[in-house]
């Protein structure tokens, strides 16, 4: 009954519980953690670009700024089950800040190109670059390791894995993009 007088307020709380889901999902992510060295490989970036991609830039945002917040304020939600600023200051800081530019872009572009498949793989690069833009300097800064260590041991290891998770990516947002933005009419 409230969804006839109110159709708005049904949709934003659509949004705001698909944004609160991925959050918990980039949490879950950060579980999925295997230490390879200052940056571990996970699965955080995987649900963040399937934010960004099923729910655009603005809810794209809120879900990786509240996955943020929460680890900042000291849930373990970071990668290995860690918190707090410290995480933010220290090696992986700048990956997880790049969340918030790459999910943003990633969303962007994939809302503004066809053919949509194309597309979306091409925004997914486009933002895992972001990350990689944002979090290997940052790695280089904190740790004083020179840039060429510093894309060795904070961007190759990872380039394989990350094609996977685009590839993986493909099919779940095509089956799950007609019901999180056929929920928006």
């Amino acid at each position: 009954m409230t969804e006839n007088i109110m159709p708005g307020h049904s949709a934003q709380l659509r949004k705001t519980v698909y944004a609160s889901l991925f959050a918990a999902l980039i949490a879950v992510g950060a579980f999925i953690s295997i230490p390879i060295g200052p940056v571990p490989i996970v699965l955080q970036n995987f649900f963040a670009l399937l934010a960004a991609l099923l729910l655009g830039p603005r809810w794209g945002l809120a879900a990786v700024g509240v996955y943020l917040l929460a680890g900042i304020c000291g849930l373990p939600v970071f990668a290995g089950g860690t918190a707090g600023i410290g995480r933010i200051m220290g090696p992986t800081g700048g990956y997880l800040l790049g969340y918030l530019p790459a999910v943003f872009v990633t969303a962007w572009l994939s809302e503004k190109g066809r053919p949509r498949v194309w597309t979306d793989i091409a925004a997914m690069m486009c933002g895992s670059l972001i990350v990689y833009g944002c979090g290997v300097p940052w790695l280089k800064m904190v740790t004083g390791m020179p840039l060429a260590e510093a894309v060795t041991v904070g961007m190759l290891p990872f380039l394989i894995g990350d094609a996977l998770k685009i590839a993986a990516a493909v099919p779940v947002v095509k089956a799950l993009r007609p019901i999180v933005q056929g929920s928006e009419k």
